[in-house]
């Protein structure tokens, strides 16, 4: 309870009602040991820098709660290459999170 008591409240922050959150949690629990400073709000950051709104933020997490537990190494790389490409939407992080690197860069790089 101590570790996910900040990630709820976080997540609330961030803009995630009620359905998405339970949505959330019960897809993928172990977002609730996420480390907030070291993984949650750099990840957030990012997405927020290439002008993602927080609700669309909470919309994709809560279609894809994995999303976050991507390293931010290749959290960051993708969304990088995905923009500099003209096919950076926040419906498509999740799929193409799940793309091994082989397959990311056949398909975008």
């Amino acid at each position: 309870e101590e570790t996910s008591k900040p990630v709820v409240l976080w997540l609330k922050d961030v803009g995630m009602g009620g359905s998405q959150m339970k949505k959330t949690i019960v897809s993928c629990p172990s977002i609730l040991a996420f480390k907030l400073e070291e993984n949650l709000k750099p990840k957030v950051a990012i997405l927020r820098k290439f002008g993602f709104a927080d609700n669309e933020i909470a919309d994709a997490i809560s279609r894809f709660p994995p999303l976050l537990a991507y390293s931010k190494t290749r959290f960051e790389h993708r969304i990088h290459v995905l923009e500099a490409s003209g096919r950076l939407t926040i419906q498509s992080l999740g799929g193409l999170m799940t793309l091994t690197d082989a397959k990311f860069r056949a398909r975008f790089e």
